[in-house]
């Protein structure tokens, strides 16, 4: 039997850019979350009697929020894709070099966080993903493997997925290839009979593929490439219905 006519039993799917264009949202909750933190802050400040100026916004601007990042990912390699540890930790010592106390920077930073979560759930998958989601539900088992920090249970469509894996928590962030083997462990599937899609050719499609899944690339970039065994390009994750019938399976409509 050919590998494509094996029967699929389990999808498995990316998050970001895959059920929804996640850039617009990164943007919001960047700069949505540190304008909060400044304000709220400097409200605070105030009360006590401290300077008005400069806020902490002013001496530790966005970019540099962004450098302590790298800083502490580079400092802490297993912590590299726990991108919430990595955002409360810079947030904290930067407080703190601001002038907070311990105590006040460590409840500022998580208060921080918490708006940063709240911006962050605030997606907008693509139109025809809960129908989608629905269909395949029918046929397949379902799981998500994302190295975002989106809780999918915060989300309507985290119904559709009794299996989610956060890599970045795993400290095992993609491609390493330990969340698809979670993911298909609890779904109780074999690679071989697995479909994972996703945009990411290094932390999707690569990883996916050494284990032996097939892979439903989301890709707007065409070419006349050919693509290794099954690898299927798509331009839209509303394309998933036809790919499945091409192969042979169970599909929506």
């Amino acid at each position: 039997m050919t590998r494509q006519a094996l029967r699929l039993e389990a999808i498995t799917f990316d998050l970001d850019d895959t059920l929804w264009e996640n850039h617009s949202v990164m943007v919001a909750t960047e700069t949505g979350h540190y304008a909060w933190l400044d304000r709220e802050l400097a409200a605070w400040r105030q009360t006590r009697g401290a300077a008005a100026s400069p806020t902490f916004a002013e001496r530790f601007p966005l970019e540099c929020f962004e450098r302590r990042r790298r800083a502490l990912a580079h400092a802490h390699p297993l912590r590299r894709g726990d991108f919430t540890w990595l955002r409360e930790r810079a947030l904290r010592e930067m407080l703190g070099e601001y002038g907070l106390d311990p105590a006040s920077a460590r409840l500022w930073a998580s208060a921080a966080m918490e708006r940063f979560m709240e911006l962050r759930h605030r997606v907008a998958p693509h139109p025809e993903v809960e129908s989608l989601l629905t269909e395949l539900g029918r046929h397949y088992r379902l799981a998500s493997i994302t190295n975002g920090n989106v809780d999918i249970q915060r989300l309507p469509l985290g119904r559709h997925f009794p299996v989610a894996i956060a890599a970045g928590e795993l400290l095992a962030p993609k491609p390493d290839p330990r969340p698809f083997l979670a993911a298909l462990a609890q779904l109780g599937a074999a690679p071989g009979r697995s479909l994972h899609v996703g945009d990411s050719w290094r932390e999707d499609v690569e990883p996916a593929r050494r284990l032996g899944m097939q892979v439903a690339w989301i890709s707007r970039h065409v070419d006349d490439l050919p693509l290794p065994p099954g690898i299927h390009r798509l331009e839209h994750v509303r394309e998933l219905p036809a790919l499945l019938r091409r192969l042979g399976q169970a599909s929506p409509g």
